[in-house]
Parts: C-alpha cells; sequence; structure tokens
C-alpha cells in the first residue's frame, strides 16, 4: 500500500466535514495515510486553546485512529535539521511544525497532501498534492 503524509490543514478539513476536505479522498483512497506527531499536538493544541468538550475531544480522538502517527525518531529529527537548513539556505522562512511534517514526507518518500502548498515550495525531495484554488 502506498503511503502519503497528510498536512494538518488536510486532516482538519476532513475532521470538521468541510468541503475542502472531500478534495482529498481520492488520493486517500487506498493509501496509508501517515500523520506526524506534530500534526497530533497541533490539534490537541486547539483542543484546549478553543476549549473543546469531551464529546468533541473524543470523536477527534477516534478519527485520528484512520491515520498512522509518525513518532519522533533520530532520523526524523535530522532530516528535520535538513529541512530547516535547507529552508534558511534559500532564504525562506519555515514554521517549525511545517518542517517536522515536511522531513516526515521526506523521511518516508512518499507524497505530502497539503492544502498550503506553498508552506513546502521550494524544497527538493518533496512531493506535493494539492487541491488549494
Amino acid at each position: 500500500m502506498t503511503e502519503v503524509v497528510v498536512d494538518t490543514d488536510v486532516v482538519s478539513f476532513i475532521f470538521k466535514n468541510h468541503p475542502f476536505g472531500s478534495r482529498y479522498d481520492p488520493e486517500l483512497a487506498g493509501r496509508a495515510a501517515l500523520i506526524s506527531f506534530m500534526t497530533v499536538a497541533e490539534i490537541e493544541r486547539w483542543t484546549l486553546q478553543y476549549r473543546w468538550g469531551t464529546r468533541r475531544v473524543q470523536l477527534l480522538h477516534t478519527f485520528l485512529r484512520r491515520f498512522t502517527v509518525v513518532p519522533s525518531s533520530p532520523d526524523l529529527c535530522r532530516k528535520w535539521a535538513e529541512v530547516m537548513v535547507a529552508a534558511q539556505s534559500a532564504g525562506r522562512r519555515m514554521e517549525s511544525a511545517d518542517a517536522w511534517i515536511a522531513a516526515t514526507a521526506l523521511l518516508y518518500d512518499a507524497p505530502l497532501i497539503t492544502h498550503n502548498q506553498s508552506d513546502y515550495l521550494g524544497f527538493s525531495g518533496i512531493t506535493l498534492i494539492s487541491h488549494a484554488e
């Protein structure tokens, strides 16, 4: 089964049943969907920041089980460092969270499904899948 890495924005769209989420159904069908540990951290932050209720948090945790969470590892840490240095060398500012997600895609040599492709443009080796208009 082919792997894809799913960016936080697309995970959020799918969870919220946002119309943008369904745009990515064909890319997810029949593929192993990976998410970075950083995506989980970002979403957990939202549950606290926006004071989600217990029921909604439970629904989120059940929803997240459809993804394989890629944990941190020495190899992923090295890949993250490479991404950050490459961004800096190219004169681009990259958010730390985006770098973890990009590093995950690079480490697994998997396409990255994102609705925010501008966060990742200019990095060699990353195949982006986006249906942003």
